[in-house]
């Protein structure tokens, strides 16, 4: 009898193993450059976890890290390089002074909105133009995240035309921060995303932009300064990615692959229409309340716009002269596509008064 229950106890821990093998196949601890609970740390970086534990079937467990605990905010992607990070959760925009090829996809003045520039990504070859960009330097990446329209600054001093921005101190990243300084004389500041508020409310910084209307909703800018500029022309969408060295890719089982890229597809799709859901509530609600919500003329987004053009042109041809043709091959894909859309996208409805 015994032997028998021996026997049977064998069998049964036997079956289970590849039940526990399956749930430990691959872990990875994913620090981002928010901090954890911010907006973009649910709606991006969790929500891919979320979707490559159900898409895997728990066989990828991914650990998310908020910004400074594993490394700083501001260095996720040099992180991974560096062997520090098995992976990494951050936007291109923090890469433009590296190497401004990233502009493209951080989200420009002048850039495509998240309508058309999602579908340049996953339809007409964006995807795999960034894919190509982070593999020169070893690394693969997981597109998590594109966002909606930002708000282009909550602001401690009223801005409606150009002569406005002289002087301004303006936290602020990326392209934006190069046009600022280039083109209106602004004052740029670059700090991480969990010190923002306290800059703002001290008036450290006059104005400063972040996120999306509903990203921006729980940082409390909107109490921290009077006027909510709009609309977002500095940054009109926006990408953020998952990054790793190509070896900590290629290390899972090859049938997991295609579940993680699927899993990062469906949080890309999912996030965006959770901003645009979440987006109209939250202006509505600034709409109501103590603020005063400054809506930039045509003439002045066009003027913003052309100098972000202006500016991302003249990069590119900078890089081309150096012998660098990545950037300006990539951009003239990217215009081509932007003024395919802007010719015959005129047939969708987009419900605005």
């Amino acid at each position: 009898m015994f032997n028998k229950l021996k026997k049977f106890a064998l069998v049964s821990v036997l079956s289970l193993m590849p039940l526990f093998a399956v749930a430990q196949e691959v872990t990875w601890q994913i620090p981002t450059s928010v901090p954890e609970g911010s907006p973009f740390y649910v709606n991006f970086l969790e929500r891919f976890a979320d979707n490559a534990d159900a898409l895997t079937e728990s066989r990828v467990k991914i650990e998310p890290f908020g910004a400074g605990v594993l490394v700083p905010a501001l260095q996720v992607y040099d992180g991974v390089k560096d062997g520090i990070i098995q992976a990494g959760h951050s936007t291109p925009s923090y890469l433009v002074n590296q190497d401004p090829t990233n502009a493209i996809f951080a989200g420009f003045p002048g850039g495509m909105g998240p309508e058309a520039f999602i579908t340049w990504i996953y339809e007409k070859g964006g995807k795999e133009k960034l894919a190509e960009l982070r593999a020169k330097d070893g690394l693969k990446n997981l597109i998590v995240g594109i966002g909606s329209s930002e708000i282009m600054a909550h602001s401690n001093v009223p801005v409606t035309k150009a002569e406005d921005l002289k002087g301004l101190k303006y936290r602020t990243s990326g392209p934006w921060a190069a046009v600022m300084s280039e083109y209106f004389g602004a004052v740029p500041t670059v700090v991480p995303p969990g010190e923002i508020y306290t800059l703002l409310q001290r008036k450290g910084v006059d104005l400063i932009e972040w996120g999306p209307p509903s990203g921006n909703m729980p940082e409390g800018f909107h109490e921290a300064a009077k006027y909510i500029i709009v609309p977002g022309v500095h940054q009109p969408t926006f990408l953020w990615e998952v990054v790793m060295k190509q070896e900590t890719w290629d290390a899972p089982p090859d049938d997991l692959k295609p579940l993680l890229e699927k899993a990062a597809e469906l949080t890309t799709m999912q996030a965006l229409i959770h901003f645009y859901g979440d987006d109209v509530v939250a202006m509505d609600t600034y709409r109501k309340g103590k603020n005063e919500i400054i809506t930039l003329s045509p003439e002045f987004v066009k003027e913003l716009s052309d100098a972000g053009n202006d500016w991302i042109s003249k990069t590119a041809e900078a890089q081309k002269a150096e012998g660098n043709e990545t950037m300006s091959e990539i951009l003239a894909d990217y215009q081509s596509f932007k003024s395919l859309w802007e010719s015959e996208s005129s047939y969708l409805i987009r419900n605005q008064k």
